[in-house]
């Protein structure tokens, strides 16, 4: 399944707007048990609302980005859990060389386990070993984060792989598509500047806010 819908308006009110309508999207996937996975820290409401609407299970790939030494927004390539390394071909244009990939790949693996370990560590972490997984993000900008997430999926045995985000650079998610088995996506507008400019409300989300979104979600399952 491949899917853009034709029929969004933007700007999404805010995220639990976007993951609302990105549910009613991913519909066909209730009732098979699906594994939504989303990635921290803005995507993780929007994943809990996606959970509860088909009735799947809630947990947080930990990928980072790796960002340009000139321009911290910009993300050069990704980091997930497991350290393996997605770098983008203009890294060194825009003057990342080895050394500082390495360093800065070094320095968001550490901001990883630390963040695990605050989510809850190992014990609370979920196998996704034979699962529907649904990755969720609230945007793609580069797709760096989105790719470093499926990839580390695949690794871990998934039975399928999702990747659901409400809107997307054209270019990023032709990326993912070759990652994933599915991806459904609410719009590809352009022009594509930054995900930020496709909500009203786009507020920061701390860490302190996942936290306790996590342990509500899973004290009441």
């Amino acid at each position: 399944m491949s899917e853009i819908a034709t029929s969004i308006e933007l700007p999404f009110a805010d995220r639990a707007d976007a993951a609302r309508q990105l549910a009613a999207e991913l519909a066909p996937y209730r009732g098979r048990s699906p594994l939504i996975l989303a990635i921290p820290r803005g995507a993780v409401g929007m994943g809990r609302d996606i959970a509860a609407a088909l009735d799947g299970d809630l947990d947080v790939v930990l990928v980072r980005k790796l960002r340009a030494p000139f321009n911290r927004e910009l993300a050069l390539g990704a980091v997930d859990e497991a350290g393996a390394v997605l770098r983008s071909d203009s890294a060194q244009r825009m003057g990342a060389d080895e050394r500082y990939l390495e360093d800065e790949a070094r320095a968001q693996l550490e901001r990883i386990h630390e963040r695990r370990a605050r989510y809850g560590g190992e014990a609370a972490r979920i196998n996704p070993a034979g699962r529907i997984a649904i990755v969720v993000d609230d945007g793609l900008a580069t797709g760096s984060t989105m790719v470093a997430a499926l990839r580390s999926l695949r690794a871990q045995g998934v039975n399928e792989l999702v990747a659901a985000v409400p809107v997307a650079a054209a270019t990023s998610l032709e990326r993912v598509r070759a990652e994933a088995d599915a991806v459904v996506c609410l719009a590809t507008p352009e022009p594509f500047y930054a995900v930020s400019q496709f909500y009203r409300v786009f507020a920061q989300v701390e860490d302190d806010e996942v936290v306790a979104l996590l342990a509500a979600w899973r004290a009441g399952r």
